[in-house]
């Protein structure tokens, strides 16, 4: 069987001036495992990049470009003058934004004193009297043209100074009620003289509202001109931007990376885990990067110190194909296998896909599955990309229905459609049959639902027999010999095991019970695990045998064969369900179809909507329901046999754009 990916530990040593680019190579590369980092120190360098990568990404969303999700081919740490271009990019954003900012504040300064100024248009009272009636207080009068942008600026955002006629010598100042005391001060360190307004002139004069109206359409025409600045800058600066962005976010992970090494004044030291098949090509690529300025040392798990005493794990990575790699996360969700032991990522990937089949039998809603997998994979659905690894198991599953499917005669729950095909296949063997695989009950197909149903206990004794290989093997593999042999997961717990299944089915077949001296071949792996505990401390040298003393051993070997019974027992009576499932998932589409024939058949509208409706009721909510049920099998009947301790997962250092 396949075993864990071979690994090793290397250790790097490198120049500062080369360690950037040893920890781009290294992070893109995605493929060394850093074993050991101090706590990360955030250094002037540090905070500086983090500053501009801030701006930039403000930047970008002011500009409105796309972020992307990962990084675009190509992406390299900034070049030399880099930097300074993007500290150039970030500040020409920056001002394009504070003009665009100062046009939109001006204008909704300008726009608040001409509504003000509308409400009371009207109001027939003296004009001296408005002070008193509004949160508008007003002031009229002459102010030296060449004082105006002081005054304005002086008073900023708590008063707006609008020009009255064409000589600019006379003025309106309006603020805020609260603003008014700020508004009189200001306007008399300027030299500000009051005009006389008629007592009885009432409203708001028409030249006031239409300088108000001019005022308030120049500052929209000053924001939409900085508005079209703006789009025809991103469109000018679109592509170098994000370029520039992704650019400085990599550098600014680099030295987050960098920072968090051990180091001398000229020397990074870098150590950790690679697979041993890539070692060469490390070794080689970081020898050219750094034009032989590195010292690279390697060493095999068992000559690690900390892997020899246990301290430390070695980080286990799986070698598959695309298909099988997709089930890897079954297996890591567990658990990690310990590094060194059988792979079980191909068991899981060929049990998961035939178990779902056998229970989701039907051709067309196989397909669904098939279909949606392969739209998965090549990237058919853009919000479903992260889960995209798992398109190949849509396909696998998808398959295994559909075979299923073939079998009992099934296509989108219309068991008629495929008929004559299953004719002229079971012709061939005898007499013409609607369906290969009978799995309705009726009066004349019970023996052949039994035949099924033990099947599938025949499926879940080979799947139990490979979980115990598989533990076996790992035992004598990581050099404990009496957990291999001792252990009711071991030879004598699988002697039980495959023993007591040859005797029930002999019995079964023949009516032949079981002779004296075969209860005695049955009882000896019984008593060896009754005896498991003292016998394994006296192989690996423990003592006392009896470590809390010969009563508690006793009792300890009388819950272990009470384990033994249960386990093997629950484990076998388990793969029922698969059977179960699968007859469930025949008499769901058999209703379907019967709905469909009451409502008018298939080429009814009313039949439609029934084989819709119910076939997506089955695909989504049985599909879901048979994959927890698969993984369950998997979990706590196969796994349980050998994942009695974890290792640890390979977890490749690398850069990401986004950081979650």
């Amino acid at each position: 069987m396949l075993k864990t990916t071979k690994m090793q530990m290397v250790e790097l040593m490198m120049l500062r001036q080369d360690v950037d680019r040893v920890l781009e190579y290294l992070g893109t590369k995605a493929d060394f495992e850093m074993r050991e980092r101090t706590q990360d120190r955030k250094g002037a360098e540090d905070e500086g990049l983090h500053a501009l990568l801030s701006r930039l990404q403000t930047g970008r969303a002011f500009l409105g470009l796309p972020d992307p999700d990962s990084w675009e081919p190509g992406i390299s740490l900034p070049a030399e003058g880099e930097l300074e271009e993007a500290e150039s990019l970030a500040a020409r954003v920056e001002e394009l934004q504070e003009r665009e900012k100062t046009a939109r504040e001006f204008r909704d300064r300008v726009a608040d004193a001409r509504d003000e100024a509308k409400a009371f248009a009207n109001l027939k009272v003296s004009f001296s009297e408005l002070d008193h009636l509004t949160f508008l207080s007003i002031r009229v009068g002459r102010l030296d043209p060449a004082e105006l942008p002081a005054a304005q600026a002086a008073l900023g955002d708590r008063a707006l100074l609008v020009p009255l006629g064409t000589e600019g010598s006379r003025i309106l100042a309006a603020s805020s009620r609260k603003g008014r005391f700020a508004l009189d001060t200001e306007l008399k360190r300027f030299s500000f003289v009051p005009m006389e307004i008629p007592e009885t002139f009432t409203g708001i004069p028409d030249e006031i509202l239409a300088e108000l109206e001019r005022e308030v359409s120049r500052a929209e025409t000053e924001l939409a001109e900085a508005a079209e600045q703006r789009m025809h800058f991103t469109a000018s600066v679109a592509r170098q931007y994000v370029t520039t962005l992704q650019k400085v976010t990599l550098a600014t992970r680099v030295t987050q990376a960098r920072e968090g090494l051990e180091s001398t004044r000229m020397v990074y030291r870098v150590s950790g885990w690679i697979p041993a098949s890539a070692s060469g090509t490390l070794m080689h690529e970081l020898d050219n990067l750094t034009e032989g300025r590195i010292a690279i040392r390697v060493w095999a798990p068992d000559e690690v110190p900390e892997v020899r005493s246990g301290t430390e794990k070695v980080p286990v990575r799986f070698s598959h194909g695309p298909m099988v790699r997709s089930f890897e996360r079954v297996i890591f969700s567990y658990g990690a296998p310990l590094y060194g032991t059988v792979d079980p990522t191909p068991i899981v990937a060929f049990f998961f896909t035939l178990l779902f089949g056998i229970m989701f039998g039907d051709v067309g809603q196989g397909l669904v599955f098939a279909l949606l997998g392969l739209a998965l994979s090549f990237g058919g659905f853009k919000a479903l990309k992260k889960w995209a690894h798992f398109g190949p198991v849509f396909v696998c599953i998808g398959v295994s229905s559909m075979v299923m499917g073939l079998l009992t005669g099934e296509f989108f729950a219309n068991g008629e459609v495929l008929a004559p095909l299953s004719r002229a296949i079971t012709g061939y063997f005898g007499e013409p049959r609607d369906h290969i695989l009978e799995l309705m009950p009726t009066h004349d197909s019970l023996g052949k639902l039994m035949v099924f149903f033990a099947f599938t206990l025949g499926v879940g004794f080979v799947l139990n027999s490979i979980g115990l290989i598989i533990n076996i093997v790992n035992q004598f593999s990581l050099r404990r010999p009496a957990r291999a042999l001792f252990s009711k997961t071991g030879v004598a717990g699988a002697s039980f095991f495959w023993y007591a299944v040859f005797l029930a089915l002999r019995f079964g077949l023949s009516r032949r019970a079981p002779l004296v001296w075969e209860w005695i071949l049955l009882s000896l792996p019984l008593l060896v695990i009754f005896m498991a505990e003292p016998l394994t401390r006296l192989a690996e040298g423990h003592r006392p045998v009896f470590e809390n003393g010969l009563f508690s051993g006793f009792i300890e070997g009388v819950v272990e064969l009470l384990e033994t019974f249960t386990t093997y027992f629950s484990n076998s009576v388990s793969y029922l369900r698969v059977g179960a499932f699968a007859l469930s998932h025949g008499v769901l589409s058999f209703i379907v179809f019967t709905m469909t024939d009451l409502v008018g058949g298939s080429l009814s509208l009313g039949g439609i909507a029934v084989e819709i409706l119910g076939n997506g009721v089955i695909i989504v909510l049985e599909g879901l329901i048979v994959a927890i049920q698969v993984v369950r099998l998997q979990y706590y009947e196969f796994f349980s046999k050998f994942f009695a301790e974890t290792g640890k997962e390979f977890k490749p250092f690398r850069f990401s754009y986004k950081e979650h």
